[in-house]
């Protein structure tokens, strides 16, 4: 087997989430209306009890309420949040208890399905909680009685917010508030697989049973040029394709299609569910041995393994008249079905690096869409 990319992992350093900044902010400017203290650093406790102090960049009074921010740190994680200037604004109110409001640059949900109502700002659960348990601890050690409103806002977030996937989730005016654990992990899976999951929770909500799961960009217009698809059922999965399946056993849709490059649908075609290099392989033998097997001759199948990319099988297969991308996509939708119910039609597209159509299986069309 060899990879299509040369990648080697190499220790990374983790970073903190946008919810431990919001936390970080809350506390330093609720702490400041209370006592008077004005921060330049403030600790915290992370849902799973470490503590981590975080810097801030200003502390300070304004009219009536506090305000704290700091700089988001995602350690070596490729974060569109990473040095963007998270704050938080805090008033004090008469009533016990913790209010969010979205400020600028958070989003506010406009769609259902997600685990916030419609009409909430895009401030995820465990940030929540980090930021009232907090601030409750607060109020209890200086013998405050009321409540605080807690505006979280990010500095420059509504244009940041067009990078990431909140508004084909309904998430409208900015970023989400996000994290479970307190921490970034450098090229984690979690936080993009919970997106994946929102995307399918989302569209099922508003009515959609038609799903298109895609790759990258060019699978997404392919899928817009087939069925002319709404975003809104347009699955960015990128290599997860396991987060999809597996998704589809809780959330089960009437149709789902299974877009993406021919190297990556022939990894899934091999039984990958993690599409990305550093976790699986194109496997040029196992090429040559489909490509066997709708009609290639001895010295095809070895030019088929000599080959230096997928990309390289294929061309030599169509030039010769073997369909071996027709050949992956069965074997990928053979995989598919295994993992979603039964219930769910389930049909796959390959397409090469202009987004033509290279191979498909379970499908009832024609070749025009080629």
């Amino acid at each position: 087997m060899r990879e299509e990319t040369a990648e080697q992992p190499a220790p990374l350093r983790s970073g903190l989430t946008t919810g431990s900044c919001a936390t970080a902010t809350s506390l330093a400017a609720a702490r400041l209306l209370l006592s008077g203290q004005i921060s330049d650093a403030v600790e915290i406790v992370l849902p799973k009890g470490k503590q981590v102090q975080m810097r801030l960049e200003f502390c300070r009074l304004v009219d009536n309420f506090a305000e704290a921010g700091t700089l988001k740190d995602a350690g070596d994680d490729p974060d569109v949040t990473h040095g963007a200037l998270v704050f938080a604004r805090v008033r004090l109110e008469m009533a016990p208890g913790v209010r969010f409001v979205a400020g600028a640059g958070v989003g506010s949900v406009t769609r259902p399905g997600l685990v916030l109502a419609v009409g909430e700002p895009a401030i995820n659960p465990v940030p929540r909680r980090m930021m009232t348990e907090h601030l409750l601890q607060l109020a209890e050690e200086l013998g405050y009685s009321g409540g605080f409103e807690v505006t979280i806002g990010v500095e420059g977030g509504e244009a940041l917010a067009l990078k990431t996937m909140n508004p084909r989730l309904g998430i409208l005016g900015g970023l989400s508030i996000l994290g479970t654990s307190g921490i970034v992990r450098p090229f984690s899976c979690a936080a993009y697989i919970a997106s994946i999951h929102q995307g399918i929770d989302v569209a099922t909500t508003n009515g959609y049973r038609h799903i298109a799961a895609c790759t990258g960009n060019a699978s997404e217009d392919t899928m817009r040029r087939v069925y002319n698809i709404p975003d809104i059922a347009l699955i960015e999965m990128g290599d997860f394709v396991g987060a999809v399946l597996k998704h589809l056993r809780k959330v089960p849709v009437d149709k789902l299609s299974l877009c993406g490059g021919f190297g990556k649908i022939s990894k899934l075609a091999a039984g990958h569910m993690d599409l990305h290099s550093r976790h699986s392989s194109i496997d040029l033998p196992q090429l040559a041995l489909w490509a066997a097997d709708v009609g290639a001759d001895a010295d095809l199948q070895q030019r088929v393994r000599d080959a230096n990319t997928s990309q390289q099988a294929l061309a030599m297969c169509a030039t010769a008249g073997v369909p071996l991308g027709d050949e992956v996509c069965r074997h990928a939708l053979a995989f598919a079905r295994s993992v979603v119910p039964a219930q769910v039609q389930v049909e796959v597209f390959a397409i090469d690096r202009q987004g033509g159509i290279v191979g498909q299986a379970g499908v009832a069309l024609s070749k025009e869409h080629t």
